[in-house]
């Protein structure tokens, strides 16, 4: 799918596609009067639900796009950007200078001078005395930032701080009593609702759409703290970095990416929400820089057979799949195979829900925890730590010995040598070494290199334990597996 979505919607670059999204103007209207056709009175439902003709429409105020429009254009501000790349390395002459191969290679593999690459996006005025957001990829690897006003002055933008893994950043320019945007409260709105996008498509100033809110909570695979609002305005390359606003005249997202095949507006544009901006914002201008909470627990979310393996007959909560040795989740007492449900109070409902509250979480703050194991509640507190960089590690092997061919899996018992060449911290399991095309292994999400670590909650260190697990499965049955792969740990579900 990331085909479909493309970074770096600036004016001017060859892939023109991370662009924002906005939109304005639906109103839903009620449905009226059930009729029955064709069926028998009183035995069966209607076939389908019918709205009177003269029915009364329902009295809606469309927003004052015109007021608003004017009143917020002045706020929108054009940002370009130069980037220099240099040029190819010099190859000198071997035949020496003065000879009559020296203007040649001159011409042709002399130092030439570096190039320049231009590209335009857009930004909002925030404060008055000159802060811009805008998208971090508006202004990445740029040597030199513009910012140009919408009364014509062009100002140098200075970077105050960038956060890639949102895609925000925050510039500033020496300027007093600009026009500012107010911003919104982005969790309030609801599908449906009016929305309007100001920006610089393609270079055309203070261009203005509208359109309404399509979705919320939309996960494109930008990064994990993906949660954008979906939108049906006419969004295009240069519109990054614009505001997405409400019809109070509010800013309640940036204007981020499009989806797109050919690079224009579709009709499906996304933005950040403004409740996940306000805090990058605020930490970029207080120190430059962007610092997250951190739980220390590895996460997947839970499909109906995990679910069903967890005797749960519902897939709200995340599972946790690994706990980091000497982190927050591992004080507080989280386990694998914990289900976590509630976190600071609020619902866990998906598995893209824990990592957005836990990054924005203050370091350092005690946070409650609700978790099922064993089909039980239990309640736990965690003091949430500043995140940090990992790195991963890589692997690979060959050789091994089937477990049963009908999972489809070669297994090894794991050594010290092997734990240390697949960079993983289990001390015991098994090394899956191969898995069989379209094998209930396969079709489960095994990998060469995974560690298996517990088969069905138990421990498991040999071929004969994991062979005499499988044997107490009937056909039709399912086998929980907990693996570690790489130094990440995940369930995985197998049908025997």
């Amino acid at each position: 799918m990331k085909d479909w979505f493309r970074r770096h919607a600036k004016w001017g670059w060859p892939a023109l596609a991370l662009v924002a999204a906005l939109a304005v103007g639906g109103i839903t209207t009620g449905l009226g009067v059930t009729t029955g056709f064709g069926l028998t009175k009183g035995t069966t439902p209607p076939l389908w639900t019918e709205q009177a003709a003269n029915a009364p429409m329902p009295t809606v105020q469309a927003p004052d796009w015109v007021k608003i429009g004017r009143e917020l254009k002045p706020a929108v501000v054009n940002v370009s950007t130069q980037r220099t790349e240099s040029g190819p390395a010099e190859m000198s002459n071997p035949f020496g200078e003065g000879s009559p191969f020296d203007r040649y290679f001159k011409d042709n593999f002399g130092s030439k001078p570096q190039r320049h690459t231009r590209a335009m996006g857009s930004g909002f005025v925030i404060n008055s005395n000159g802060y811009i957001v805008t998208n971090n990829h508006v202004v990445d690897g740029a040597t030199k930032i513009s910012v140009k006003l919408s009364d014509g002055r062009e100002l140098p933008g200075k970077v105050v701080g960038r956060d890639a893994k949102t895609d925000i950043a925050l510039l500033k320019v020496e300027a007093a009593n600009l026009t500012v945007i107010p911003l919104g409260d982005s969790s309030t709105m609801q599908v449906g609702e009016p929305v309007m996008a100001i920006g610089n498509p393609f270079g055309l100033e203070q261009t203005v759409t509208t359109g309404i809110v399509s979705a919320t909570g939309r996960a494109i695979g930008a990064g994990p703290y993906d949660d954008f609002i979906q939108t049906d305005a006419s969004i295009n390359p240069g519109n990054s970095g614009g505001p997405l606003i409400n019809a109070r005249g509010q800013a309640i997202g940036i204007n981020t990416a499009i989806y797109s095949q050919g690079g224009g507006s579709v009709g499906i544009g996304f933005a950040i929400p403004m409740s996940l901006a306000k805090n990058v914002v605020t930490q970029l201008a207080e120190s430059g820089k962007v610092t997250r909470g951190w739980l220390g627990v590895g996460i997947q979310a839970v499909t109906p057979e995990l679910a069903r393996s967890f005797g749960r007959s519902d897939t709200t909560g995340v599972l946790v799949s690994s706990v980091s040795e000497g982190s927050p989740a591992e004080h507080a007492g989280l386990k694998t195979g914990d289900i976590i449900t509630e976190y600071d109070g609020r619902k866990v409902e998906r598995a893209s829900d824990l990592p957005r509250a836990v990054a924005a979480t203050p370091v350092g703050r005690d946070v409650k925890l609700t978790v099922v194991r064993d089909g039980k509640p239990v309640t736990l507190t965690a003091k949430v730590a500043a995140l940090d960089t990992k790195e991963a590690a890589e692997a690979d092997n060959n050789g091994g010995e089937k477990a049963k061919p009908a999972l489809g899996l070669a297994v090894q018992p794991l050594t010290p040598a092997i734990a240390q060449q697949l960079g993983v911290s289990a001390k015991q399991g098994l090394v899956v070494q191969d898995v069989m095309d379209g094998s209930p292994a396969a079709d489960a999400g095994f990998q060469r290199g995974d560690v298996i670590v517990e088969v069905d909650k138990k421990p498991v260190k040999s071929v004969a334990e994991l062979r005499e697990s499988v044997a107490k499965h009937g056909k039709g049955t399912q086998m929980l597996f907990r693996v570690q792969r790489e130094d990440a740990s995940l369930f995985l579900t197998v049908s025997v």
